[in-house]
């Protein structure tokens, strides 16, 4: 069978940010925690910009696991918070799994702390239901690179297609006459070698 390419849709795609809560990022040591917490926001901008569902989820925030990070909760103040009381597997909650499918949306883009047990445990149960998954890895952390290409392995496995968050962006934008300045500014935001490129494309632009 030929491959098929499946392309994430602006329209068809909805957002999971799993369980980025301020004990488990203290866990993650598979990339810079600075650089993380950036990815984990370009991520939440991105779902913005475009302007795609977005569900918010944690699991036993009560304990050590701790609340939502509060960067997240003031991006989305409007978005379904499922606060999970114990249940390990965002999908194993059926006020989750209810608030995602309300989306209607066929692509579920996922990131999550950490990324063998919150990222991949619910990207392989919608895999199971049908859904197309897309795993945002820089924005999803774990212990150290074992665990993580771990999880990866996995979940390539069952089809879940691995990408980063500025892979994804580009993917769901198509083509550039869409709109320049919004996800050039976007892109500055996040990432500081960008931001010198728009610097110098506009400076070329202007005539000056």
């Amino acid at each position: 069978m030929a491959y098929q390419y499946k392309r994430l849709d602006k329209n068809d795609a909805a957002v999971l940010l799993v369980d980025h809560q301020t004990g488990l990022l203290s866990l993650v040591r598979d990339i810079d925690p600075d650089k993380f917490k950036n990815n984990v926001l370009a991520l939440g901008d991105l779902a913005q910009y475009f302007k795609l569902p977005t569900i918010l989820t944690t699991s036993f925030e009560t304990g050590p696991n701790g609340p939502l990070v509060p960067e997240l909760k003031e991006q989305f103040p409007d978005a379904p918070y499922i606060a999970r009381p114990g249940n390990i597997n965002a999908w194993d909650n059926p006020d989750f799994v209810a608030a995602v499918k309300a989306t209607g949306k066929k692509q579920l883009i996922i990131a999550g702390v950490v990324t063998e047990v919150c990222v991949a445990f619910p990207a392989l149960s919608a895999i199971e239901e049908g859904f197309d998954v897309f795993v945002i890895t820089d924005a999803s952390g774990t212990f150290n690179e074992l665990t993580r290409d771990s999880a990866w392995r996995r979940m390539e496995a069952a089809g879940v297609q691995l990408m980063t968050w500025f892979g994804a962006a580009c993917e769901l934008h198509r083509d550039w006459r869409n709109d320049i300045e919004g996800l050039a500014t976007l892109f500055s935001n996040h990432i500081p070698d960008y931001r010198n490129l728009i610097n110098s494309y506009n400076t070329l632009t202007s005539g000056k």
